[in-house]
């Protein structure tokens, strides 16, 4: 119920501040890592993310900004005392509502991220269990979607720079809050406690004020 509520309040601010509002597009790198992972060395995998996003200003130096981007995160992950070597690719549908502080060119922000898994792949050497429940080590590229949950909830902070009216430069970092391990079965290999870590650089096209 807390959640609706806090959605409903920035649908609000949202309606309230229209005739201060700005469409604009971004994309850039991330530098991804899932951590938490047990019997794995997780090290970042370089993807990358795009989408579009909405400025409200509401007072002062203060706007409100969600954002919809689609976002592919994950590792390269190798096993310390085993023969695993593969990268996962998690690819996400991100909807970042953030707080935005500007002051000159400069602007800070923070807020939550709620984000869909839409697919995921691993491709590599990966553990596997045989019909006796033996583990095997097996070269594949495979689905791997259903070893994830599909819903994760991050929380966000970054700051930027305006370069002239249009464009945007920024980094944020964003640190996923739950578990979104769905792999029970392989112990030592996949920690119950998995969350995605990703450092995110962009740039940024912002239309003309409405």
């Amino acid at each position: 119920m807390h959640m609706k509520n806090f959605m409903l309040a920035a649908l609000l601010l949202l309606l309230a501040s229209q005739a201060h509002a700005q469409f604009g597009i971004k994309g850039g790198i991330n530098e991804a890592v899932l951590s938490g992972r047990v019997g794995e060395d997780a090290t970042y995998k370089t993807y990358f993310h795009a989408g579009i996003f909405y400025q409200a200003k509401l007072i002062g130096p203060l706007s409100i900004q969600p954002e919809v981007l689609y976002s592919l995160q994950g590792s390269q992950l190798k096993g310390l005392t085993t023969a695993t070597n593969y990268t996962t690719q998690l690819n996400y549908i991100s909807v970042p509502l953030l707080l935005k502080a500007t002051f000159g060119p400069l602007y800070v922000e923070g807020g939550p991220q709620f984000s869909y898994l839409v697919a995921a792949n691993e491709d590599g050497t990966i553990q596997v269990r045989n019909a006796s429940g033996q583990p095997l080590f097996v070269s594949a590229s495979q689905t791997s979607t259903d070893n994830y949950k599909r819903s994760d909830f991050a929380l966000c902070a970054g700051l930027g720079l305006k370069l002239g009216p249009v464009v945007r430069v920024g980094g944020r970092f964003v640190a996923g809050l739950n578990d979104i391990n769905n792999t029970q079965y392989l112990v030592g290999v996949n920690d119950p406690q998995l969350h995605n870590r990703v450092f995110q650089f962009y740039a940024a096209f912002q239309l003309p004020k409405l």
